[in-house]
């Protein structure tokens, strides 16, 4: 069972729509290129085809993650304290620079326009943050050494 933000599961949904709506897009094209003819040498017919197989076992696998998800809200979580779905700022203690991390609860590739940094809850930087408070200075196994963290806000 996957453990998500009431955000995160929205845009599972939305991605969900986006693909049932681009599944149609594409099974009117395989009619369409089947209605030309000989199907032998039908590039997009083809080519549609594999767009659908694709789809169905994406949307077949987004269903399932779906059915399997338990949403968690952070509403009764105190004032101060890191939780999922919270946007937090750190100090890195080893060179003084300023990173943001959002704590979701399924990994998501980093979106390249923006400055914040996906972090699962269960990884280990997530699993240091999860709890902790505003001034805590967290420390994080990685595989080049210890990292340490000071939390200095959530956005």
């Amino acid at each position: 069972m996957h453990i998500v933000s009431a955000e995160e599961k929205a845009q599972l949904e939305k991605k969900r729509e986006d693909m049932y709506v681009a599944k149609i897009d594409a099974q009117e094209r395989i009619r369409k290129a089947a209605a030309l003819g000989d199907l032998s040498e039908n590039a997009e017919y083809h080519f549609a085809k594999e767009e659908n197989r694709t789809l169905e076992r994406e949307l077949a696998e987004l269903e399932h993650k779906l059915k399997n998800v338990a949403v968690v809200s952070n509403d009764d979580v105190p004032e101060g304290m890191v939780y999922l779905g919270h946007t937090v700022k750190l100090l890195d203690l080893d060179d003084d620079s300023e990173q943001l991390v959002r704590i979701v609860g399924e990994a998501v590739p980093p979106d390249a326009n923006s400055d914040v940094l996906p972090v699962s809850a269960s990884s280990p930087m997530g699993e240091a943050l999860m709890k902790q408070s505003v001034g805590s200075t967290i420390k994080v196994k990685a595989p080049r050494g210890t990292l340490a963290f000071k939390i200095l806000e959530i956005m």
